[in-house]
This record gives structure tokens, C-alpha cells and sequence, in this order.
């Protein structure tokens, strides 16, 4: 296994090694995971979780090009103070 040598703030790197330490881990596996898990999801599309794919259709459907929603807000201010 290579190692790499890299600049972290101490104060930073000690509340991890702290918390590493509670969670029963090596500072290393955890950089590690966290890495893994970061060039993945680059390279891998991740799935749309349940929960939010259930709340789809809940709200009113909105124009393409309106898709913030600014349009229909300024639409409403517009009907509410005529």
C-alpha cells in the first residue's frame, strides 16, 4: 500500500482522529471511504431516492421555462394587488 503525504489542519485532524477513535476506526479507513465514495459518485449516476420520486406530481406542474417558479410568484403578486 502507498502513502501520500498531505497538509490538514491539526486542529481539524485531531477532532478526527477523535472521532475515528469513537467509532472504532482508523483515521486512514475513513479518508479512504470517504474518497472511495467521492470519485464514485462522479463516475456512477446515483439513484433517485423513494422518497423523493414519491413526491412526484404533488405540486401543481409548472411551465419549462418557469422552472424556478418566478413566473407564476410574480403572476400571483400581480392578480392578488389589481
Amino acid at each position: 500500500m502507498a502513502t501520500t503525504a498531505i497538509r490538514l489542519n491539526k486542529e481539524l485532524v485531531d477532532k478526527a482522529q477523535a472521532y475515528a477513535t469513537a467509532e472504532g476506526k482508523s483515521l486512514s479507513s475513513i479518508i479512504e471511504d470517504f474518497l472511495s465514495r467521492l470519485t464514485s459518485s462522479r463516475e456512477e449516476t446515483e439513484e433517485i431516492p423513494d422518497i423523493v420520486l414519491s413526491l412526484l406530481g404533488a405540486g401543481a406542474p409548472v411551465d419549462d421555462d418557469d422552472i424556478n417558479g418566478r413566473k407564476a410568484y410574480y403572476g400571483h403578486l400581480e392578480q392578488k394587488h389589481q
